[in-house]
């Protein structure tokens, strides 16, 4: 287990420990784990016979002894280059806290892409991955995996069993994947010529959100989303394909309507922050409570808008969040 690993359980289970107190109300804690177990990992493959293609998956399943029978379904797009083995902090944790968690992987812009390159030309094959045909291909593929979950669920001997609560389904996802969730939760989609978003998604965590190039207003892009959104983003989130900014991050949360709209800005984050390791061109020591509250604040933001978690609500609308950010952290809601 690398140091930031070691650090950040060593910090969720001193968080967990502090809610054994003998006759004493417990606060809410987005980042105490129950002990019901260990979470199951299990591969699948989604094959989608109208597109001639198959969508790799790892699910994180909540421990066999979780109380509920059936557990709200997270989705998790991730970056350029990356495939569903990636982010196991966050799927270990949204399944410990009694979610579904279901990892896509994208052909075409996944691992793939470079792996199968020598090694002077991986980031021009990035680039070109990097592409609108690619970012359709992800938008479709989510349908595709929610609409076998659906099956599945259906089915007498499903491979997850009957314990998918398709009603309360979130979406996320990080750099190429925060396009991929923006793009299925409420973003308009002017140049696609179609409208993307997925009615099943109820809300969805956004890390290194973007916003349009060319001159285009993030206010027609954004100014619809009706659910609610979490972005995250860090002061030196700037990635060497896309060609998005910190401004340009920025620029999101203000064209979105208020109403369950948050964003954190991590000092010092840079774009691998929300990854399990350090990316290429990275300058910064990786800080170990980034990772912290990018679990506590997701799992916050969960509990509240898909279970109606009020304690969960009033944790994220109050106090709570500056309990674990730190002090140049920056936090804000509308």
């Amino acid at each position: 287990m690398n140091t930031l690993r070691s650090s950040l359980v060593l910090a969720v289970v001193a968080s967990a420990a502090t809610m054994i107190q003998t006759g004493v109300v417990v606060a809410y804690d987005p980042l105490a784990v129950p002990d019901a177990g260990r979470v199951e990992v299990v591969d699948l493959d989604v094959v989608d016979d109208a597109r001639d293609r198959t969508i790799p998956v790892r699910v994180y399943r909540p421990p066999a002894g979780a109380a509920a029978a059936r557990h709200p379904v997270l989705l998790f797009s991730h970056g350029l280059g990356g495939s569903r083995e990636g982010s196991t902090y966050l799927g270990d944790h949204w399944a410990a806290r009694g979610y579904v968690a279901v990892f896509l992987q994208h052909p075409g812009s996944d691992a793939s892409v470079w792996r199968s390159q020598p090694l002077g030309r991986r980031m021009e094959a990035m680039r070109e991955a990097a592409s609108l045909e690619n970012l359709l291909l992800r938008v479709e593929d989510v349908p595709a995996v929610l609409d076998q979950l659906d099956a599945w669920n259906a089915a007498e001997r499903g491979p997850l069993g009957a314990t998918l609560d398709m009603a309360r389904v979130g979406m996320s996802g990080h750099s190429f994947g925060a396009q991929t969730t923006q793009s299925v939760s409420g973003q308009s989609a002017p140049l696609a010529g179609k409208r993307l978003c997925d009615p099943r998604i109820s809300a969805a965590v956004i890390m290194s959100p973007g916003s349009p190039r060319g001159g285009l207003s993030p206010d027609r892009f954004f100014g619809s989303v009706d659910i609610p959104w979490l972005l995250m983003t860090g002061t030196k989130d700037t990635s060497l394909i896309g060609g998005q900014t910190l401004e340009s991050r920025l620029a999101v949360f203000p064209a979105l309507p208020p109403g369950g709209k948050y964003e954190v800005v991590l000092h010092d984050a840079e774009h691998s922050a929300f990854t399990d390791r350090a990316l290429p061109g990275d300058r910064q020591a990786r800080n170990p409570n980034h990772h912290r509250a990018i679990l506590a604040l997701s799992t916050a933001f969960w509990d509240a808008y898909l279970r109606g978690d009020d304690a969960a609500r009033t944790w994220l609308d109050g106090d709570g969040p500056r309990t674990i950010l730190e002090a140049d952290d920056r936090w804000r809601r509308k």
